[in-house]
């Protein structure tokens, strides 16, 4: 990662540039570049060119990542109906064990996101079929051993506390889940290819009607067949296998994909020790701040009064996780945007993106936290009747109105990093600003203070405002021109078949 000490953030943005022999191939670069436009009509025109690019790409994200959530949600759903052994067997197994292999194969699927954006943008396009194939490759071999997990989740879950007939109810869930791994391993690389190239709107529209197949055949498969717990989570994985053909099928017959897609490769099979570190980086990356959020929710679990913390924090992180899949939206609206400008070599429009896409998102997280705090009294009844969950509710909003409020930032300078293939930097950020500092300040203010959920949570936040203030500090003094040349370079490693190390 190049970093710059005479740049600022904004000023090389629109400054008088240095000659770019890609500018014509780049209308944004091109607008920034202008020197005899005035400076605020030079803004305006390239706030509206990027903001169209931005949500072109983020809208048909934050519905696939929605519609992903959701179905997950309605087999939960459809499973508690049954009773409430099968409710906690469901959410045990799609909230512990589905919960860590989705985010640890959806972190690996992460680099192919930097690759092949970069290779998009460098019209290099023979090589994101091969980093779709390598990631698929490596994403299948990390599914064989999750499934060894998978099969010996009973007496893990033992292990971890859970009652014997929860753990066994819960296998039960968890085995129907088995194929699921392996439409991760493939659907992941698909996604971010088709993200690569700014083709969203197709995974959109084939997770919305798979929704309601899925809906349809839950139902059918859990009551008119009697197949229970078991019947919900194989109907889970065969609608993430319709998603993983359909996008596929796609693949091969869209005139967009003719390009990038050539067909099966041995090449695949090359390179891939440099291909599992850069992925190896991404997973840890994004594992950590997935991780970082249920450690919250464990540790409350321990404080004197259990349920009524576990009750108001479950709340408070559903109502954040639907304000953060907007965010995500974002995520991977930026990481396409500024990995296709490096590879196009347009470090104008690589930074102008990090600025459209993080103002946007803030925008938005403010609303959301602004409407939160003005029903936060009566916001916990579309969940529960209970006066004590309530008001404890009430209690935390403003700390939920300031997680939204940095989710509205933090998502965006992920994506930033992915773009720019500086995953294993993040990780350790991750590692001491969450792990290092955020658990243990929020351990003492919870339990050595006596602030229960609150004071958790307020480690925690401490942990997330360190994070976010080390990657603007990074960010605003990146020498855009430097990583334009360090993107070409990774390109040219990979394009000449080299397996020199790809992270930085």
């Amino acid at each position: 990662m190049a970093l710059s000490d005479k740049d600022t953030f904004l000023q090389p943005l629109l400054k008088s540039p240095e000659t770019n022999s890609d500018q014509s191939s780049s209308e944004l670069e091109s607008v920034l570049s202008d020197t005899e436009m005035p400076y605020f009509q030079r803004l305006r025109r390239a706030t509206w060119i990027e903001l169209k690019l931005l949500c072109r790409l983020a809208a048909p994200a934050v519905v696939v990542y929605m519609i992903n959530y959701f179905m997950s949600m309605s087999t939960q759903i459809i499973s508690g109906q049954l009773g409430n052994l099968e409710l906690a067997a469901a959410s045990l197994g799609n909230t512990g064990i589905q919960l860590f292999a989705y985010g640890l194969m959806l972190g690996m699927g992460s680099a192919v996101e930097t690759l092949c954006g970069q290779a998009f943008g460098a019209q290099k396009y023979g090589m994101l079929g091969l980093y779709l194939q390598r990631s698929t490759l490596l994403l299948s071999i990390t599914g064989i051993l999750l499934t060894i997990i998978y099969i010996f989740c009973k007496p893990i879950l033992v292990l971890l506390g859970e009652s014997q007939e929860i753990a066994s109810a819960a296998a039960v869930f968890v085995y129907g889940l088995i194929p699921q791994i392996f439409a991760y391993a493939v659907n992941f690389p698909i996604q971010k290819f088709l993200q690569a190239q700014s083709i969203m709107a197709p995974s959109a529209y084939i997770s919305a009607i798979t929704l309601v197949i899925h809906i349809l055949l839950s139902w059918v498969a859990v009551y008119k067949t009697g197949l229970g717990l078991l019947g919900a989570s194989l109907v889970l994985s065969l609608s993430w296998w319709i998603i993983v053909a359909a996008q596929f099928v796609y693949i091969i017959n869209s005139e967009k994909c003719k390009d990038t897609w050539d067909g099966f490769d041995v090449q695949a099979f090359s390179g891939l020790w440099g291909f599992f570190k850069l992925s190896a980086a991404s997973a840890v990356m994004l594992c950590l701040e997935t991780w970082y959020f249920q450690v919250l929710v464990l540790i409350s679990g321990l404080l004197e009064n259990p349920e009524l913390a576990l009750d108001s924090l479950s709340i408070c992180m559903t109502i954040s996780g639907w304000v953060f899949m907007i965010s995500v939206g974002f995520n991977a609206a930026v990481s396409v945007r500024v990995s296709n400008e490096l590879g196009g070599g347009n470090p104008k429009s690589a930074a102008f993106s990090v600025v459209v896409a993080t103002t946007m998102s803030l925008i938005i997280s403010v609303i959301a936290a602004v409407t939160v705090m003005a029903l936060r009294d009566v916001i916990s009844y579309a969940f529960t009747g209970g006066e004590a969950v309530a008001k404890a509710v009430s209690d935390l909003c403003p700390l939920l109105a300031l997680t939204l409020l940095l989710n509205g930032v933090q998502p965006v300078l992920s994506g930033v990093a992915v773009g720019c293939g500086w995953q294993a930097f993040v990780a350790y950020v991750n590692v001491g600003c969450y792990y290092l500092v955020g658990i243990p300040f929020g351990t003492l203010f919870g339990f050595y203070f006596n602030l229960g959920a609150k004071g958790i949570w307020s480690g925690m936040i401490g942990g997330i405002v360190l994070q976010t203030l080390i990657l603007l500090w990074v960010i605003c003094r990146t020498d855009w021109n430097k990583e334009v040349q360090e993107a070409l370079k990774r390109l040219e490693t990979w394009e000449g078949k080299k397996e020199e190390a790809l992270v930085e």
